[in-house]
């Protein structure tokens, strides 16, 4: 299938459970596209996190940042961005966000220059789309998927990571951004709210941030 979007690579990021991996594989499933998904359950560091953050943030960043940068190096380098559709439940800039919030100071200083180093060779996405989803919308779609180790987070954990990405946002000025607020959205079930974010998509954004509503819908 041609692509039908102004973009060949759309990153889709967002709280976690905001619903990025659920978006993601039904654009795959409509439009046969190149899909990067986050794996989780690789990172054997995880479920110690949240159990005792203080001791294991490091080594779980630094998985994640090691994981997701080989994963994108093996799909990004090697594909023709300019041909070929890709959508990501993430994207690289992620690994230095969530490491801002985990990691003390003198941990944060080190991994970032280990980051600078990393991220030079990826490109920006050609649209960042952003699912804004409340802290206790988040907090209940993580008791639905039953994760185990994630039924420790916190609201107090949620609403850091909430914030550290709107930081993020308000600072990048170099590509589109469009938040779309998904708190009252099904788009896993509903046909109306799933094509209204697909033809968002299919518009052109200038480089900022841009909004996308479902006021009445």
């Amino acid at each position: 299938m041609n692509n039908p979007f102004p973009y060949n690579f759309i990153a889709i990021e967002g709280n976690l459970g905001a619903g990025k991996t659920t978006l993601c594989t039904k654009l795959k499933e409509e439009f046969n596209c190149k899909l990067l998904l986050e794996q989780f359950d690789d990172n054997p560091f995880l479920a110690h996190f949240y159990e005792s953050p203080e001791r294991y943030a490091f080594p779980v960043e630094l998985f994640f940042m090691t994981e997701r940068h080989k994963q994108l190096q093996e799909n990004l380098t090697q594909l023709d961005l300019f041909q070929e559709l890709i959508i990501a439940d993430y994207f690289f800039v992620k690994t230095l966000l969530f490491a801002k919030n985990n990691l003390n100071q003198e941990e944060y200083r080190l991994f970032q220059r280990l980051f600078n180093v990393l991220n030079a060779s990826f490109p920006k996405p050609d649209l960042l789309v952003f699912l804004h989803r409340s802290v206790e919308g988040a907090l209940e779609n993580i008791k639905k998927r039953g994760r185990e180790y994630e039924q420790e987070i916190s609201a107090e954990y949620l609403q850091k990571v909430q914030e550290v990405y709107y930081e993020y946002i308000r600072t990048e000025t170099t590509i589109p951004i469009l938040i779309i607020d998904v708190e009252k959205v099904d788009f896993l079930t509903s046909k109306i709210h799933y094509d209204m974010i697909v033809h968002a998509l299919k518009e052109t954004y200038q480089p900022g941030v841009h909004h996308l509503s479902f006021v009445n819908s």
